[in-house]
């Protein structure tokens, strides 16, 4: 099968999960900077959010653009991944409506890890229906950052239950691995 049913699909749920972000934001029970600033932490958190959504789809358009073929276990590891994605804007309203709560501190970092381990079982999937010789098995090798992202969430949530504070720090740290920019796909398709 080619990629492009695929692609749509993904971009199209991506765009939904992101509007569906947009729309849970509380609007400001006041007109001034002070009501504006009770909103900080969940926008905060939706900034957060948003790239972390935005890093999966950047990410999964290289990963696409790095396939030849797909087949079932591809599109269910896609399922996979898009299922945890699609949880993001219930977890933020949660973190919302609790106060940044440990539990929804732990839950959003369950989300983003179970992501994080779905684009793994995509990326491994396509590897398996595209050989071990294949330009994307050539460009992500060991993948290092993905096995850091998920140590990382596996030692942030269960930080969550004593100080809030560091597991969302690691969950930027997450961020900020993924945001230097990975040029391996890139590289391997120029060769």
């Amino acid at each position: 099968m080619r990629t492009g049913r695929l692609e749509a699909f993904t971009d199209g749920v991506v765009a939904i999960i992101i509007t569906i972000m947009v729309l849970e934001l509380k609007v400001p029970a006041g007109g001034s900077f002070a009501a504006l600033s009770a909103s900080v932490p969940i926008l905060l958190a939706y900034v957060l959010s948003f790239v972390n959504v935005g890093l999966y789809w950047n990410n999964h358009h290289h990963l696409m653009h790095a396939t030849d073929r797909i087949d079932g276990r591809v599109l269910w590891a896609n399922l996979f991944l898009l299922f945890w994605l699609s949880l993001v804007p219930f977890v933020i309203r949660w973190l919302d409506e609790s106060s940044f709560s440990a539990a929804a501190t732990a839950a959003y970092g369950v989300v983003l890890g179970m992501a994080a381990i779905g684009y793994q079982v995509t990326e491994r999937a396509i590897i398996a229906v595209n050989g071990r010789d294949s330009a994307l098995a050539r460009a992500v090798g060991a993948d290092r950052k993905g096995k850091i992202s998920i140590l990382l969430y596996a030692i942030a949530i269960p930080v969550s239950f004593w100080i809030q504070a560091v597991a969302i720090a690691l969950y930027v740290a997450v961020i900020l691995v993924w945001l230097i920019p990975d040029r391996r796909i890139e590289r391997v398709l120029k060769e």
